[in-house]
């Protein structure tokens, strides 16, 4: 089985959301399929029908995180050596075309929000920068283009 990296708050945020999906949103559709099948022929009721296929994609998405949480490998990036590019560690970055800086956390697929600066592990521009160290530059190809980026700092978030 493949461990899924991920930081501490982010395993935190995927147990939160499970315990919700649990104790509050698999309460709420057990309760719409008995009120669906209380009202007679459940063959022409598509209340009941939806329902249930509400309760399926509830289950998957429970059985998805359960497996997430269950082969999650938590890496603490404040520990992390900061020489080199890796999971969990902010990466301060100047695109070489525009002289724009930006900065980013490497973080799991789950917890990837570019709004916040956090980017998953498996996107092209973290794929480019694991590894690499501060003066290194990279190439990566990005919906605007090809952009070479250079890498100014790496510090623990």
């Amino acid at each position: 089985m493949m461990k899924y990296p991920i930081t501490p708050e982010g395993l935190k945020k995927l147990q939160e959301e499970l315990k919700k999906l649990k104790s509050v949103d698999r309460p709420k559709v057990i309760e719409a399929i008995s009120e669906a099948r209380g009202h007679g022929d459940i063959s022409e009721n598509a209340e009941y029908d939806a329902a249930k296929e509400q309760q399926a994609f509830l289950e998957k998405k429970i059985r998805e995180i359960e497996n997430k949480v269950a082969n999650a490998d938590v890496v603490d990036p404040t520990a992390m050596s900061t020489e080199r590019v890796v999971f969990g560690l902010q990466v301060t970055l100047q695109d070489l075309d525009s002289g724009e800086e930006i900065s980013y956390q490497i973080v799991g697929v789950d917890e990837a929000d570019i709004a916040q600066q956090r980017i998953s592990i498996s996107s092209p521009v973290a794929r480019a920068l694991i590894g690499k160290s501060v003066g290194d530059v990279v190439q990566v190809q990005i919906p605007r283009g090809l952009r070479e980026l250079e890498i100014l700092d790496i510090s623990n978030p």
